[in-house]
């Protein structure tokens, strides 16, 4: 079987852990080149990675390569992605996938004509929490609420982007992917509190047939939570993602006589399992687990959160398909 050349564009916090992974993909993948604009990220990419070339720019190797991951900051991202689908390369693009609706209306029309994978990597849809209640969640009784809290305490990353970028898409594209209500509108409000971008929001979707859901995101807190809450006439659907747990407390009792039932998963590396249904898109010629649409309807909702914070005003949903 031919291997997957692969590069990897940004050597930064997140960059060094895919290149830890292509690494660990060695038997089907062929790991080319580094790429970083930095001296000092190019250094440490040598001494790290001795045996993969590292370049200042993708030019450089762009014939050599079948695919690439972009984990640059997100305002590199639209140019990026360009480059490489006008090259025909297959591409892995960290979220968000471009920076509002403007960019994404342009890289939908240049994808369509491309016949190569596309994924975005929306890493939170890989926790077993989703495998094991998803279908729950879809059947849910309406009219439900969900609330998701997803706050730390600062730490000094990404702040050249907003709170809503950073955190909040992996919570809006978690709604549009777990539940079968789909968005009707959005009230965001936020707050600046240690950089120029928000750091604190709260946005309020509405959703079809009367239901609605919370999230919350913050990287100025004074401590850490992540986790998923849905309450309906069926009962309630807890999910702690920092313990790995699952509560449930329904209409009626479960069998042992308890009102309550916990579940534990297991933590699962989910960049690694991005990296494998990545590799596996391709040599299969099969649709990516986080298709290009999915990453743009995830940047749509956080441009109308970022437009209603501005505007202080309710925005209007649509889609990209």
């Amino acid at each position: 079987m031919k291997k997957i050349r692969v590069a990897v564009l940004g050597y930064g916090h997140l960059g060094k852990w895919h290149c830890q992974k292509v690494e660990a993909h060695s038997e089907s993948v062929d790991f080319v080149a580094i790429v970083d604009k930095f001296s000092q990220s190019q250094t440490v990419a040598r001494q790290n990675h001795p045996h993969v070339r590292v370049v200042e720019n993708i030019e450089e190797i762009i014939s050599e390569i079948d695919a690439a991951f972009i984990v640059t900051p997100t305002s590199t991202h639209c140019e990026l992605m360009t480059y490489l689908l006008n090259q025909g390369k297959h591409v892995f693009c960290e979220k968000p996938v471009c920076s509002n609706d403007h960019e994404a209306e342009r890289l939908l029309v240049l994808a369509r004509e491309k016949n190569v994978v596309i994924q975005v990597g929306h890493s939170e849809r890989f926790h077993q929490a989703w495998d094991l209640i998803g279908e729950k969640l879809k059947k849910l009784k309406t009219p439900y609420r969900v609330r998701i809290n997803r706050v730390a305490a600062f730490k000094g990353r990404a702040t050249d982007v907003d709170v809503i970028q950073d955190l909040a898409i992996h919570d809006l594209d978690l709604i549009l992917h777990l539940l079968k209500q789909r968005p009707l509108s959005i009230k965001a409000e936020g707050y600046k509190i240690r950089t120029q971008k928000l750091d604190h929001a709260s946005i309020e979707l509405e959703l079809e047939n009367n239901c609605s859901a919370e999230i919350t995101v913050s990287r100025n807190h004074v401590k850490e939570i992540r986790d998923f809450e849905v309450i309906s006439q069926d009962g309630m659907i807890y999910v702690d993602l920092m313990n790995n747990k699952i509560l449930e407390a329904h209409s009626n009792s479960f069998e042992d006589g308890s009102f309550v039932k916990e579940i534990n998963y297991e933590k699962r590396d989910h960049l690694l399992l991005e990296h494998k249904s990545f590799y596996q898109s391709i040599m299969k010629n099969e649709s990516p687990v986080v298709s290009l649409v999915d990453g743009l309807n995830a940047v749509h909702l956080v441009d109308l959160s970022l437009q209603s914070v501005e505007q202080g005003k309710k925005m209007k949903v649509q889609f990209y398909a």
